[in-house]
């Protein structure tokens, strides 16, 4: 909903009579904070790798190590499966989002996010019930796969939703929400460091910023872009009044979307 009483003049030089509403406002957090489930899981990481409980289950050969007077504690967490571990969403993070920029245009910039808070959701799942390895490395491979579509994802919505002259400033919100993530998760691991099955409420509780992101999206309509890009130009139009406010002149800057649309499809049609 946009609320009239509040706006703050967003004109370019392009001419469109855009405005900072509440809604695009409320809209933007929501979006930004995808950020959220990459950032706690960066913070998170960390902290339960070096949990004696977590270890003893999972990975005693590095408590061995540890337990050697003789054994520098630097290399103490050499150990090929641990690597694999932490490694394996970065690399699944890697692939999908090569494949997430596809179906960001197939779908759309709020599906995909939707999409990938979902995968995230599930990974965090198996990795909190995890009783062997391959729990945990499967786990953390749907992790990465959900990162991957969230982040490709949400810059872009944020930057297409926004009114253009302040997109810079509504896309640092993706950053700020990462930095948010990986704060609540160091504080997560500090809570839990002392119970024997702290490692699986701080893994699990991933869960938490995935489920808050993708009900968000479910509530935020998808970019005027996106809807032009395939073909549903009322939903557009519709979006551009949610967002830019209910007095905002949309057509013109509806019109310049489905003209660059257009420009677009001929130039990728002339390439294949």
């Amino acid at each position: 909903m946009a609320i009239e009483g509040f706006a703050v003049d967003a004109s370019s030089a392009n001419g469109f009579n855009g405005k900072i509403t509440l809604s695009v406002v409320i809209t933007c957090i929501v979006a930004a904070s995808s950020g959220l489930i990459f950032g706690y899981d960066l913070g998170i990481t960390g902290g339960v790798t070096t949990m004696k409980p977590f270890l003893e289950k999972f990975f005693p050969a590095i408590l061995k190590k540890a337990a050697s007077a003789k054994t520098n504690m630097y290399c103490v967490y050499d150990d090929q499966l641990l690597t694999l571990f932490t490694s394996s969403l970065f690399l699944a993070g890697l692939v999908s989002s090569l494949l997430a920029s596809h179906i960001t245009t197939a779908l759309g910039r709020r599906n995909t996010m939707i999409f990938g808070g979902c995968i995230f959701f599930a990974g965090g799942a198996i990795n909190a019930a995890a009783v062997n390895i391959a729990m945990l490395i499967l786990g953390r491979i749907l992790l990465g796969i959900g990162v991957g579509f969230t982040n490709q994802a949400t810059p872009v919505y944020l930057s297409e939703i926004a009114p253009p002259k302040w997109r810079g400033a509504f896309n640092t919100g993706f950053q700020l929400f990462n930095n948010i993530g990986v704060v609540a998760a160091n504080c997560v691991n500090y809570g839990t460091a002392r119970l024997p099955w702290g490692w699986r409420v701080s893994l699990g509780l991933a869960m938490v910023p995935a489920t808050i992101m993708t009900m968000g999206a479910l509530l935020i309509p998808d970019t005027p872009s996106s809807l032009v890009e395939r073909n549903h130009i009322d939903q557009a139009r519709n979006a551009l009044r949610k967002v830019r406010g209910p007095t905002a002149d949309v057509e013109p800057e509806l019109q310049q979307l489905i003209e660059s649309s257009q420009v677009s499809f001929v130039f990728l049609f002339k390439i294949n």
